[in-house]
């Protein structure tokens, strides 16, 4: 048994920091820089931590854009529902306009690739609604009704 353990130390310790320890690498490649050490940075590793930042910060405004285009659609067709709280409802829209408005702040030059999000958020919203509402999929556009202006136009307030 002692020589199992041994045998998975010894594995353990050949992995790199990457692997056994995240965040003990992140500290260390953090002091690194900092410090001007560059030569002992994981460069490789460091690099592709930040196309994935990059991979993430996308993926959130899209997964925002869906879900504002699903609080739009379920305003657009659930209009009995609306009409109970209305307010609640124009403020949960309010708020997701907002949650894109932000990302966008946060990261100006996604701005621009917006447009090219909008269909696929568009599936990812309709796919959402479908699900919560029970709602046939046939009941709603095939693509998505509104323009990227409307849909983040606090002014626009789609119509059933």
């Amino acid at each position: 048994m002692s020589v199992t353990k041994t045998s998975n130390a010894q594995t353990e310790g050949c992995r790199p920091l990457y692997e056994r320890d995240y965040y003990e690498w992140t500290q260390q490649n953090v002091r690194a820089i900092r410090e001007g050490r560059l030569r002992e940075v994981d460069w490789a590793n460091v690099a592709e931590e930040l196309e994935d930042m990059g991979r993430s910060e996308r993926r959130a405004l899209r997964s925002q854009l869906a879900r504002l285009i699903a609080h739009l659609l379920k305003w657009s067709y659930q209009t009995e529902r609306r009409r109970a709280s209305e307010h609640s409802w124009r403020a949960t829209l309010e708020h997701a306009r907002d949650s894109v408005r932000e990302l966008l702040d946060d990261n100006p030059s996604l701005k621009p690739q917006l447009p090219e999000f909008l269909p696929a958020a568009y599936r990812d919203a309709l796919a959402q609604v479908v699900g919560e509402t029970n709602l046939p999929r046939q009941n709603f556009p095939a693509a998505c009704p509104w323009t990227l202006d409307q849909v983040m136009d606090d002014d626009f307030w789609p119509e059933g």
